[in-house]
Order: C-alpha cells, then structure tokens, then sequence
C-alpha cells in the first residue's frame, strides 16, 4: 500500500532546493555511458550528469522518431537521442528547473545540435501532444516525482500506439524506511 508522507508542493520544494544547491556535481552519471558517447557532447553535459543509467543504450533509437526525454536535467540523455534519431528525428527534454533547461540549451547549442527542443514543465503534465511520441525515456527522474502514476499516464499519453518506454531508475520498498528517512530531503532529491 502506497502511503502519501508529504504533499506534492513539498516534494517538488525538496527537489528543486537540493538540485539547486549543486555546484558543479563533476558527472557522476557518465560511468553509465561508453566514451564514444561522452566525446560527442560538450563537458558541461558531461560534468551535470547526475542520471543513474543509460536509457539511450536500451531504448532502441532510430532515424526518424520523436523521443522524450522526462526529467532531462542538463540534457545528456536528449543530445545522445537526437543524435540516434538524426537527422530526421527529433528529441524533446522536459525538466522542473529552468536552470536545467538553460544549461540543456546552452549544450545543444554548443554541441550544434539543432534537433532539440526543451521545455521546462512536470513531467506530471507534459506539454506534448497525444500520440506525438514514438519513445519515452526518463534517466533517475521519476523517483523524483511525488506521483510517479502520473508521470506513467503522461507518458502513455504522448506515446504513438506501439510506441516505448524505457526508464533508468531506482526504487525503494517504504515498508523498508521509516518515515523520518522517507521524508527526508536527502531521500527525496538523492
């Protein structure tokens, strides 16, 4: 059974404050990546990689499709997406923190990519039409989410019929903590 601890202001409060409080966090992501992947991007993108894998290596990208990238932080994930789906496919990133948004664009732009577009919006109510995405990936982000079901339905939402979902992430079991650590910022943001 699924408990609400804290209400989804909060969380999202938690998140935003522990993401901002980062300085340069020096890429703790990129051990999930092959070096050829991380030469292609700018070392910004590499040095923000804050994922806990490497959805791009298992979502099967192809020229032509349209992916989302869900929680896309500084934008790793979604410049090794448009580059698998150039050049006639296109990738979107959507994050909370328009400070992630920025440092996405500016990456893209450094690593001349041009089959991008950003967003900074909830992955809980993504800005993308229904039926507009052929792949759905998300890298250590929806754990971040106070309602993951949400996230889910958002992402079935945009998908194409037939289309996939591939998401890196971790989980907890919260009959295993206690609340004073399920409900700690740390637990949320970390």
């Amino acid at each position: 059974m699924t408990r609400d601890l804290m209400y989804k202001d909060v969380i999202q409060s938690l998140v935003v404050d522990a993401y901002r409080a980062l300085d340069v966090p020096r890429g703790p992501g990129t051990r999930h990546y092959r070096d050829e992947q991380l030469a292609t991007l700018p070392e910004g993108a590499r040095l923000w990689a804050l994922g806990v894998g490497n959805p791009t290596a298992w979502a099967g990208l192809r020229d032509g499709e349209m992916v989302a990238d869900l929680g896309c932080g500084a934008g790793i994930d979604t410049l090794l997406a448009a580059a698998a789906v150039a050049p006639t496919g296109r990738a979107v990133g959507v994050d909370l923190l328009p400070e992630m948004i920025e440092r996405a664009r500016a990456y893209a732009a450094e690593a001349d990519v041009g089959n991008v577009a950003f967003h900074h919006a909830e992955m809980e109510s993504l800005p993308l039409p229904d039926d507009s995405m052929d792949v759905v990936i998300s890298n250590g982000a929806l754990n971040l989410s106070a309602r993951k079901s949400r996230v889910l339905a958002e992402a079935h939402r945009v998908l194409r019929p037939g289309g996939r979902l591939c998401v890196s992430d971790l989980t907890i079991s919260e009959e295993e903590l206690p609340t004073q650590i399920l409900t700690h910022p740390s637990a949320w943001a970390g």
